[in-house]
């Protein structure tokens, strides 16, 4: 990865969320959905975020489009520090940053037609400048999503949520951007359609030479549509690697943990599976403070130095 372009740089990221409750002492109380993250994420790759809900992974793709303002740490993007941005500075790049939300009907104005969901980024963006040209535009977008011209007119509610979610990558793509974020693209919809949308994502990926940030929850899905997985737990990248790689020799235990609830097609192996359960008290950092390391070549671990150890010596013998 060292000769690709690094597009998005994510360094030591922290947000807090105020909390309404107070604590005894009367201080007003902080969660702290993700601390001191840490991230490069290379031009023309798909990289997979998973974790447990809660875990910080959607909080991470709202503060790249600037849904949530960060509480310290620096976003650069393609040279660029956009937390140090003016406010037209920031608007005029966040044509080149898009997000596809996770709800595809929540995340549609029941009042615009989809026609007008599709051409507001671009009115917005002033990209294409002529209303004709937009036009133009949006019916190739739905074209190349796979709706039918004819329900331009038609309002979300009219659409299934497959359809309200090609119409969400539409508007996502409208801009012609760079990065896509894709917040759990496919979790509210059927087995058998999720595979279309992903199947529509990874092709119009090729077709636009994008860099895509794919944040889920479906192991297996992650797998099949990115290059590399980092796993989040309580807001800290735990573990990075190209995806074959996490997959076929995990490090740390929650990762071990949650690529053990994957289920196996064979009823008589999943019977016989052992789920693994990770503790987090099994860590001391008391004495030694954790960070974000190199194990093997483009494979990071959150560890300590004696953890680095133990884990380096579990590796199979051809990867020590």
């Amino acid at each position: 990865m060292e000769d690709r372009k690094v597009i998005l740089k994510i360094e030591h990221l922290c947000k807090d969320f105020d909390i309404k409750a107070k604590s005894f002492t009367g201080k007003a109380l902080k969660l702290h959905a993700l601390s001191d993250l840490s991230l490069d994420i290379y031009e023309g790759e798909t990289l997979g975020i998973i974790g447990e809900s809660g875990c910080g992974k959607s909080t991470l793709g709202r503060c790249l489009v600037n849904l949530h303002p960060i509480t310290s740490g620096k976003l650069v993007y393609d040279g660029k520090e956009l937390n140090r941005l003016r406010k037209k500075e920031r608007q005029a790049l966040s044509r080149e940053i898009q997000m596809v939300f996770q709800d595809p009907y929540s995340s549609l104005d029941p009042r615009h037609t989809a026609a007008d969901s599709v051409e507001e980024p671009m009115i917005v963006h002033k990209t294409p400048a002529t209303a004709r040209e937009r036009q133009e535009r949006t019916i190739g977008l739905f074209k190349e999503v796979g709706l039918d011209v004819q329900h331009l007119n038609r309002y979300p509610h009219e659409f299934s949520g497959g359809q309200r979610q090609r119409l969400n990558i539409a508007r996502a793509i409208a801009s012609n951007p760079r990065v896509v974020i894709c917040d759990e693209p496919v979790s509210a919809l059927d087995v058998s359609i999720q595979a279309q949308v992903i199947n529509l994502l990874m092709d119009i990926k090729k077709e636009m030479d994008l860099t895509i940030l794919f944040i889920a929850h479906n192991l297996a899905v992650v797998k099949y549509f990115s290059d590399r997985i980092g796993v989040m737990h309580f807001g800290t990248m735990v573990e990075l690697a190209d995806a074959d790689e996490l997959y076929a020799h995990p490090v740390h235990p929650y990762t071990k943990s949650l690529l053990s609830a994957i289920p196996q097609p064979d009823p008589d192996r999943e019977k016989d599976k052992q789920r693994l359960y990770y503790d987090p008290s099994m860590h001391d950092y008391s004495k030694e403070q954790p960070s974000f390391q190199e194990i093997r070549p483009g494979h990071f671990v959150y560890a300590s130095d004696s953890e680095m150890e133990q884990y380096r010596c579990k590796l199979p013998n051809n990867l020590q």
